[in-house]
């Protein structure tokens, strides 16, 4: 095998390999992504269930005067 060759061909193995690092990163980037988005929905839901909660149940924090 003639050393350009084998160069090139070591040069494209390299690259296979960063091609797969920079995929898994992009992975992860994406499922961090979808872990964020998620758990603002959630915290938007428990905030207006909670608001509901509050708006049916009344507010009893006011002072009576006698």
């Amino acid at each position: 095998m003639s050393r350009p060759l084998f160069l090139v061909l070591l040069a494209v193995l390299g690259l296979h390999g960063c091609a797969v690092v920079a995929v898994a990163g992009a992975a992860v980037t994406v499922a961090a992504t979808a872990v964020s988005v998620t758990a603002t929905v959630v915290e938007t839901t428990v905030d207006v269930a909670a608001a509901g909660v509050d708006a049916v149940v009344g507010d009893d924090d006011e002072d009576e005067e006698d």
